[in-house]
């Protein structure tokens, strides 16, 4: 009987999930819900009570999930062009268009314009692109994610502005329940996209095994990207949100939107943080401490959950800075004038 060895064997589990699982992801199911759950679990008391019922807490819990079940209609190619980039960010690739972290544009469309432009002015700077294998149009691109995360903040604002607008002007109980549950729904999806980019295989152009020189032998398997979204973690146990909130720090404000890009960079920042995971991810696998089966395997462990920590703490400070830097929905609050106004006079006929 042939003895496997804990490489062979890791790869052959490498294997059979990457047969399972072709598309890139960031943390299976139960790692994008536990981001989720760990921010809420870390909020500050005087946060609205609201989002912290047990109903509200089972939505934000499922709805981790929702960007990536919108990813499982594959047939639908408009809906994966818009989905699929806002999920990662391979930073190594700003060089061939001419960009660094500090000079990315702070808008979606002025980025793609140049990634557009760039291409055309120096196609040999890029492979061309297979269209059998690009039908749904996003190989040209590295991902949108710091935009996807900075735009969802401003949803946010948005939606605490106009609930604050109801609750101050005259809202029915409905319109009050309404806006209460935007805000639930709009913060369960943005953690989605922030808990992406906690993992390091989501800002990197290695992400599904190393790619181009590799002086230090990491692992080249297209499958080690499943491996790393959940099949370690479900292998070793389940994550434990309690475990995760008590290494978040106390909440603080991140960015500041009354300065043009501000949000943007904080979020860059926490992209270039995650990044510096990247090599140290692939060390741990080459010296098999993400093989369930290694004593080590506890430090590999470690290494993820502390992911998970990150991005649910960066996620909790982004949800308590768009509540606390809401300002005054104007055009609602006038609108809700009007109405009182309209209703009053129309008691006094």
């Amino acid at each position: 009987m042939i003895k496997l060895t804990k490489r062979i064997k890791m790869g052959l589990v490498f294997g059979l999930i990457g047969a399972a699982a072709v598309q890139v992801r960031g943390w299976d199911y139960a790692g994008h819900r536990a981001v989720n759950l760990a921010a809420l679990a870390t909020l500050p008391p005087e946060f609205p009570d609201f989002v912290k019922t047990p109903a509200a807490r089972e939505r934000i819990g499922f709805l981790a999930g929702e960007p990536d079940r919108w990813r499982n209609i594959g047939d639908d190619q408009s809906l994966n062009h818009c989905n699929g980039p806002d999920h990662y960010l391979d930073l190594e690739e700003l060089e061939r268009f001419g960009l660094t972290p500090a000079t990315l544009p702070v808008f979606r469309y002025d980025f793609a314009q140049k990634i557009g432009a760039e291409r055309a002015r120096f196609p040999e700077r890029f492979p061309p692109v297979d269209p059998l294998k690009n039908k749904d149009h996003t190989r040209e691109l590295i991902g949108f994610a710091p935009w996807t995360i900075t735009e969802y903040q401003g949803r946010l604002r948005s939606a605490f502005s106009y609930l604050k607008a109801f609750q101050d002007y005259g809202g029915t109980p409905g319109e009050i329940a309404q806006a209460q549950e935007n805000i639930i729904y709009l913060m369960a999806l943005q953690g989605h996209y922030v808990g992406d980019c906690a993992q390091p295989l989501h800002v990197t152009k290695h992400h599904h095994g190393w790619v181009g020189d590799n002086p230090r032998g990491f692992t080249t398997n297209r499958s080690f990207h499943s491996w790393i979204d959940g099949g370690f973690l479900k292998q070793t146990g389940p994550v434990q949100v309690a475990l995760l909130a008590e290494r978040i720090r106390p909440a603080e404000l991140v960015g500041n939107p009354f300065v043009e890009g501000d949000t943007f960079r904080a979020v860059m920042a926490y992209l270039l943080a995650t990044e510096k995971f990247v090599a140290p991810l692939y060390q741990l696998e080459k010296e098999g401490k993400l093989s369930p089966d290694n004593p080590a395997a506890q430090e590999g462990r470690a290494f993820l959950e502390t992911q998970l920590a990150r991005g649910g703490e960066m996620l909790r400070n982004l949800w308590y800075s768009a509540w606390r830097q809401t300002t005054e929905d104007g055009y609602l609050i006038r609108q809700l004038q009007e109405r009182h106004q309209a209703a009053k006079a129309g008691d006094q006929k």
